[in-house]
């Protein structure tokens, strides 16, 4: 209840239900963000424990809609974040599909960031990871260094342009800020938890940037469309 993302989401909901009105994960997903602001203003800790551990709360896109729409001013969307943060805190994001998918975007756009500089690197978008790019894409891949700079790409150079090489310094001023931040303790945290989750479903969950391994497959690949799907 301290988290300045709930007290600045919650002003004075009435449950009129706009939020999920205009929210575009609740086209897709079993998702109102109206029962979310409903539910942790009980303030029992057995029905937020449960949200902390459901898919739920994963489903959002953190557009901000919801805030733009509320006559009242709540925003749904930041108590997502405060409730996101809170599960990753206390290791309940292991125990739902959305919630262990975590470990994917943490190796794949959380240290990408701290060993490139970018969220999504060229690098780190291979054809067998991301299928939807198409065979093309995987010739580009093929033939990154021709391609590139015809385009004005500056792949591991220093200078300018996009995907150039970022400085050490700049890499290590990004490093600092997500110490400061937190981020590299949420890192830990979620590498530790889904290690035992890993451990529980008898899967190899590999070093803490493979993607190769049995656990990431699984979390990277299996998605329930019965149970998310509207």
């Amino acid at each position: 209840m301290s988290d300045v993302r709930y007290t600045e989401g919650i002003k004075s909901c009435i449950n009129c239900g706009t939020c999920t009105a205009i929210c575009p994960a609740a086209e897709v997903y079993k998702y109102e963000p109206r029962s979310i602001a409903n539910l942790v203003q009980t303030r029992d800790e057995t029905i937020i424990e449960d949200l902390l551990k459901s898919d739920t709360i994963w489903y959002c896109g953190e557009c901000m809609s919801c805030k733009t729409r509320c006559q009242r001013n709540n925003a749904p969307g930041l108590i997502i974040q405060a409730l996101r943060t809170l599960s990753i805190e206390k290791g309940y994001f292991i125990h739902s599909e959305k919630g262990r998918q975590q470990l994917a975007l943490k190796r794949m756009i959380g240290d990408s960031i701290l060993e490139t500089g970018y969220c999504v690197h060229f690098d780190n978008t291979p054809h067998d990871m991301f299928p939807e790019s198409g065979p093309i894409w995987q010739w580009v891949q093929n033939n990154r260094q021709s391609i590139l700079e015809k385009i004005g790409q500056n792949l591991y150079k220093n200078g300018d342009g996009p995907n150039r090489k970022i400085s050490k310094g700049n890499l290590e001023e990004l490093r600092k800020i997500f110490e400061v931040t937190g981020g590299i303790d949420w890192f830990k945290k979620i590498e530790e938890q889904s290690t035992k989750k890993a451990n529980d479903m008898v899967m190899n969950r590999g070093n803490q940037s493979d993607i190769d391994s049995q656990y990431f497959k699984d979390i990277y690949t299996h998605n329930d469309q019965e149970k998310h799907n509207r």
